[in-house]
Order: C-alpha cells, then structure tokens, then sequence
C-alpha cells in the first residue's frame, strides 16, 4: 500500500510560528506516492523560496490525516 503525501506552503505570520497569513491563497504543489518523491518536490520548492523567510513548505502524510479519530473529522459511512 502506497503511503500518499501531500506537500503545500504559503507566507506565514512570522518565521517562528506555523501559522499561514492568508491560508486561502496556500500553494498546493501536489500528492506525492512516497515521502522521498514529496521530499525532493518540498526541497525545491523550498530552495525556491529561500530568499523569503516568511515563506515555509511543509509536508503530511495523508495516510496520518485520514487515520485521525479526532471527534470533529465527519464521519465517512454516513
């Protein structure tokens, strides 16, 4: 079974926090089959934007998000 991830970024508030200034206008650069595929597109994206220290790519693990129980996910058989 592949392991899907997703990587995306965007201008955050302040270089020491995760928190997205605009997270309407994040740039999803794409899902990945594995997380070295995802990691050399993270890497580029993220050498594309060195020059901007507000700017940060991230990446998640799919698989992680759809196993997460918290209570406010919908849930999916209904």
């Amino acid at each position: 079974m592949s392991k899907l991830h997703l990587v995306f970024g965007g201008e955050l508030i302040s270089p020491q926090k995760s928190t997205f200034k605009d997270p309407s206008n994040l740039h999803v650069v794409g899902i990945f089959p594995d997380y070295e595929t995802a990691r050399r597109a993270w890497k580029a994206e993220a050498q594309r934007t060195v020059d901007n220290a507000h700017m940060r790519y991230f990446i998640a693990a799919l698989d992680r998000l759809r196993e997460d129980g918290s209570a406010d996910a919908p849930d999916p058989k209904s």
